[in-house]
C-alpha cells in the first residue's frame, strides 16, 4: 500500500508516534481494549497477520524469520514508540529474537500466566489452555519450573478455540459443543481436588470466556492477561515518552491486515473496536 502523506506525517513526528499491537488474528483485540482505557489519549496501530494466521500450522524456523521479517517493515513504516506482541504463540517464539534484533525498540511480550494462577490456586491443580505452539514451547515449561513447582499443571493444547473466537467475532455465533470440548481436558479430579484456575494462554480466548464458562462441568477462575499486559505497555511508554507525549492527534487508529483483505463483518468489527481499515489493509 502506498503510504498517504498525511500518515507519513503523522508517524513520524516523535510526540505522535503510536503504540503497535500485533496478533496473528484477532485476539489481540482483548488488549487493546484494555490498553485503550489506561492510555486514551494513544493513537494505536492494530496489525493483524491474518496472511499467516493460524500459527500453529507453521514450524517454527519459518515462523520466526517471518515475524522478524514483518517487523522490520512494520517498525520501518509506522515508527511505533513501543511494540505489544499480543499472541503468546509468537511471543513465546520470537519475542527474545525481536528485542536482539531491534535493540532500539521496546517489545512487550504476552506468556502465559502461570505465576498469578499458581499464586491463586487453592487445590494446586492449574491447567492452562493455550494453542498447541504455546503448549510445546520450552519457555512455556519454563515458567512452571520456575513459579508453580508445588503445583500440578495440565497443558491443553487446542487447535480450534482460535478459531472459534474469530468466527464467533465477526459471525456473533459459535458452536458451543465444540467450545465444551476444546475446554474438558482442562477440568481434572484429583484425590477430591477440581482444578480451580484455567490459565487463558491465548489472546483470542477471552472472547469465549462466557461460553466457556456455560460449558465448564464446575466453576473456576479463568486468568485473562490482557490487563496486566496493558499495565506493562502503559509503564514502558511512560518510560520511552514521559507522560503527556505521544498524543494521538488527528489521525485515526488504524487496524493493517497483512493479506491485505477484509469482508463486512470484519470492518465492521474493526469498527465496533474504533478502528478503521484503510483501502488497502497490508502492510
Amino acid at each position: 500500500m502506498t503510504e498517504t502523506p498525511a500518515l507519513e506525517a503523522v508517524v513520524s513526528r516523535p510526540e505522535a508516534r503510536p503504540v503497535l499491537m500485533f496478533d496473528s488474528g484477532i485476539g489481540g483485540l482483548t488488549v487493546l481494549r484494555e490498553a485503550r482505557v489506561l492510555m486514551p489519549d494513544r493513537r494505536f496501530i492494530y496489525v493483524a497477520d491474518d496472511a499467516a494466521f493460524p500459527y500453529g500450522a507453521w514450524e517454527e524456523p519459518a515462523l520466526k524469520a517471518h515475524i522478524l521479517s514483518l517487523f522490520a517493515a512494520l517498525l520501518q513504516r509506522y515508527r511505533p514508540a513501543i511494540s505489544v506482541i499480543a499472541c503468546n504463540t509468537a511471543s513465546t517464539l520470537v519475542i527474545e529474537a525481536l528485542r536482539e534484533a531491534f535493540p532500539g525498540h521496546p517489545f512487550v511480550g504476552t506468556v502465559p500466566a502461570i505465576k498469578p494462577a499458581a499464586e491463586r490456586t487453592r487445590s494446586g491443580l492449574v491447567s492452562v489452555l493455550a494453542t498447541p505452539g504455546t503448549v510445546k514451547r520450552q519457555y512455556t515449561r519454563d515458567l512452571i519450573g520456575t513459579w508453580a513447582q508445588k503445583c500440578h499443571v495440565r497443558l491443553v493444547g487446542s487447535d480450534r478455540l482460535a478459531a472459534l473466537a474469530e468466527t464467533y467475532m465477526r459471525e456473533g455465533f459459535v458452536d458451543e459443543a465444540a467450545v465444551r470440548a476444546e475446554i474438558a481436558p482442562c477440568f481434572i479430579e484429583q484425590d477430591g481436588r477440581f482444578t480451580d484456575i484455567v490459565v487463558l494462554a491465548c489472546t483470542h480466548y477471552p472472547f469465549l470466556v462466557n461460553r466457556m464458562r456455560k460449558t465448564a462441568p464446575w466453576p473456576v477462575d479463568w486468568i485473562d492477561p490482557a490487563e496486566a499486559i496493558a499495565r506493562r505497555a502503559l509503564s514502558l511508554l511512560t518510560a520511552v515518552d514521559g507522560e503527556g507525549a505521544g498524543l494521538r492527534g488527528e489521525e485515526p487508529d488504524l487496524a493493517v491486515f497483512t493479506s491485505g483483505r477484509t469482508d463486512f463483518a470484519t470492518r465492521r468489527l474493526m469498527q465496533g473496536f474504533g478502528l478503521v481499515v484503510p483501502e488497502t489493509a497490508g502492510t
